[in-house]
């Protein structure tokens, strides 16, 4: 029994690692989905994971976390953007991420992971110009910072989700010690 939830819980974890790619905070998600498998699975068990793991996986989480927002952040403020459109870019990362997840699936194997990653950095961009427009600044400004925001989106992305692949051979590391 203890086996079956071992596998599912490295399949949902290479879900979780997935989603990163698409805004969503599956480094999260796999931190709880190994404290819930932790306090299901009896400590002394074949396929227990133990508390060294899950300080691993959070740490692991934070690092993601603030590689992609201070990724992003960065890129932004260093060419002058506003906290309006940090937002909007925001949320055009995460609308263009799932828009991309569906738009490349026309793309055999790659297409969904490529369609979106790029397409939440041109929801970063739209966001970010957009905000930017909206505060009033000109349209080169506003490209300015819709650019930075797009480099930062992908590169924050990236490092995100290289940190999630790091949890899940954290976590399977973890089950077979």
């Amino acid at each position: 029994m203890y086996l079956a939830l071992a596998i599912l819980l490295v399949i949902l974890l290479i879900i979780c690692w997935l989603t990163n790619i698409i805004g969503l905070p599956g480094n999260w998600i796999a931190a709880l989905l190994a404290i819930g498998y932790m306090l299901i699975v009896p400590p002394d068990t074949r396929l227990d994971i133990g508390w060294i793991t899950i300080v691993v996986v959070l740490v692991l989480a934070v690092i993601g976390e603030a590689l992609e927002a201070g990724t992003s952040a960065l890129a932004t403020s260093q060419v002058g953007g506003s906290k309006r459109g940090a937002a909007l870019s925001l949320v055009g990362s995460i609308v263009g991420g799932v828009a991309g997840l569906f738009l490349g699936s026309f793309v055999p194997v790659v297409g969904n992971v490529i369609g979106a990653l790029l397409f939440a950095g041109l929801g970063a961009f739209a966001g970010a110009a957009l905000g930017e427009v909206w505060k009033g600044r000109t349209k080169e400004e506003s490209l300015k910072v819709g650019t930075a925001a797009f480099v930062g989106r992908i590169l924050g992305t990236l490092g995100k989700t290289a940190v999630g692949g790091v949890i899940v051979v954290a976590v399977i590391v973890g089950l077979v010690r």
